[in-house]
């Protein structure tokens, strides 16, 4: 297990949090999607699943501001995104971006190109589509209603395969119990930020490398939506037909297709 280093960095008017680990000399960023958790709490598991990197990178991932106000919108996220790299003191970097953190990564190389070296998109998309927004709306009902079971069971059920969620339905109860987060307000806003995504009609401004990953079977943003960006930047795309929007958790090869990718 890599040592892990938690920081919090200042950006307008709030902070950011930001988890550290590994002791390469190449920096990765990590931008995660929408959780319910964020970096700081889950800084052991994630420095755990991306241990392969640890040796050759020195990886930040990167949450969103504490504070996130009513409105806030994908290209704030970004700009926020883009002080937290200067704070750190990097000047380039590769970027990995999952899920939201996909449509901030997005908008990350558009609007601040000399910040990003090479980029990976996972399981994300460049604008809204029907199934996002039937998906983010229901979400956002039932934490305004406080309905955290139901949530809990919506999220894995349209994140994971079938077998996954046979096999790890049991802790269903206890990830209820743990799901609730502490700012229901920030979560909130973050949700209707996913909303506001919308680089697509920009796209061919990312100058950089760019690997598309996505899952077939995503029944939270669609496989189509890692399809169409790849369409349009031109850049090579690994669709995992049989797995979903968790593809990055579940699919035993999706590190070694980044590091790959990145070490070209």
């Amino acid at each position: 297990m890599p040592l892990v280093k938690k920081l919090r960095l200042t950006v307008e008017g709030s902070t950011l949090d930001c988890v550290r680990f590994g002791g390469g000399k190449k920096p990765l960023i990590m931008l995660p999607g929408l959780s319910l958790q964020g970096v700081g709490e889950a800084a052991l598991p994630l420095a755990w699943a991306y241990r392969a990197f640890a040796k050759e990178y020195t990886i930040y991932v990167l949450d969103k501001r504490t504070v996130v106000p009513k409105g806030c919108t994908i290209k704030d996220l970004a700009e926020d995104t883009a002080l937290a790299i200067k704070r750190l003191g990097l000047a380039q970097a590769d970027v990995l971006g999952v899920s939201q953190g996909g449509m901030i990564a997005q908008e990350l190389a558009i609007g601040f190109p000399d910040f990003v070296r090479r980029l990976v998109l996972a399981v994300t998309a460049s604008r809204p589509n029907e199934t996002m927004e039937r998906t983010v709306h229901g979400w956002i009902e039932m934490a305004q209603r406080d309905q955290w079971a139901a949530f809990t069971a919506d999220m894995m059920e349209r994140m994971y395969s079938p077998a996954y969620v046979k096999k790890y339905r049991w802790l269903l109860p206890l990830l209820s119990k743990m799901g609730k987060p502490r700012d229901k307000e920030r979560f909130l806003a973050l949700a209707e930020a996913c909303l506001t995504c919308n680089s697509w009609l920009r796209l061919d401004q990312i100058a950089c490398p760019v690997l598309v990953l996505g899952g077939g079977q995503d029944q939270v943003l669609t496989g189509r939506a890692s399809e169409e960006m790849a369409e349009r930047l031109g850049c090579p795309i690994h669709l995992y037909e049989q797995l979903g929007h968790a593809a990055y958790d579940e699919a035993p090869d999706f590190n070694r297709r980044v590091m790959e990718f990145l070490g070209e």
